[in-house]
């Protein structure tokens, strides 16, 4: 074992197991739903069918993030046992919670002075998160140190792509993200826009594709021309969606067809309930390394 803990929060939309399994500290976002307040739990409480099924009838989910004292009760322990930190934090771009982790991490600097505690702003989210929580923690695994480690993420997290389509435009006109009239319109005309995360890990719309069918083509495409090797590519890749995978084991069986290697080996995860409370049900969401996000 490492002599330091790598550290996220749920919103990297990866199974528990997945956590549990690789040694990785978790801190849960929340969300308010019908008159309730629940964590971001990875859907111990609540199925992703349920929880999408409660916005399509009409559920207004709202989401809080990561206060800097739940940092700094989950990471306490830790240093306590002689432990360093490694955290890395949801993106800066649509959250605030890495100014939360870096209060957090000051605080507890002053008290443990003998410690190490490093933040990184991913600049990514959902599984495009957990992807990158991923690689490090193969690397961690591997005997990378923390410094070093640390580094890497701060080098490699703009070659994390991250692209995806919406479907069900309310939960974007309800974030403000698209107007009513706007998405009154799409939706009569069958409009998926198809955005991805920017450099500084802003939601940035790119193209409003018709149809779903198109927009899934369209999520492929995009990967092609900006992986890692092309069809050569021989790094991880994953999918998340919300309530809709059989559209994601299409996505996936297409870019089988692309890069034969990826073929049966793409893993699909659930989008959680703080992530799923922004993009509403029918999203699908593609991530994979390759060139470095410039815009």
């Amino acid at each position: 074992m490492s002599d330091y803990v790598l550290s996220c929060s749920s919103t990297a939309d990866y199974p528990r197991s997945f956590f549990e399994e690789r040694h990785v500290l978790l801190t849960c976002f929340h969300y308010n739903m019908d008159g309730g307040t629940y964590p971001d739990d990875l859907y111990a409480r609540i199925t992703p069918h349920e929880f999408f099924s409660k916005i399509k009838a009409g559920s207004q989910p709202t989401t809080s993030q990561i206060a800097a004292g739940e940092y700094v009760a989950t990471w306490e322990p830790e240093l306590k046992a002689g432990h360093d930190i490694l955290h890395v934090t949801l993106s800066s771009g649509i959250s605030g919670t890495y100014n939360s982790a870096c209060v957090a991490a000051e605080q507890l600097r002053s008290a443990y002075p003998e410690r190490t505690i490093n933040v990184v702003d991913s600049l990514c989210a959902s599984s495009g998160y957990g992807l990158l929580v991923e690689y490090l923690a193969d690397l961690r695994d591997a005997g990378m140190g923390l410094a070093e480690l640390t580094a890497w993420c701060e080098e490699h997290k703009t070659n994390l792509n991250s692209w995806f389509y919406v479907s069900d435009l309310e939960c974007l006109k309800r974030g403000g993200r698209v107007s009513k009239t706007s998405a009154l319109i799409a939706t009569a005309l069958k409009i998926c826009p198809l955005l991805n995360m920017d450099y500084q890990g802003k939601l940035i719309p790119r193209e409003k594709i018709r149809t779903k069918m198109k927009a899934q083509k369209r999520l492929v495409r995009a990967m092609m021309a900006h992986v890692e090797d092309g069809a050569a590519y021989t790094g991880k890749c994953c999918i998340s969606q919300s309530d809709c995978r059989e559209d994601a084991e299409e996505v996936a069986r297409m870019i089988g067809e692309q890069i034969p290697q990826l073929a049966g080996k793409i893993a699909i995860h659930d989008i959680g309930t703080v992530i799923g409370a922004h993009t509403g049900p029918g999203t699908v969401a593609l991530f994979f390394m390759g060139d470095k996000r410039v815009d």
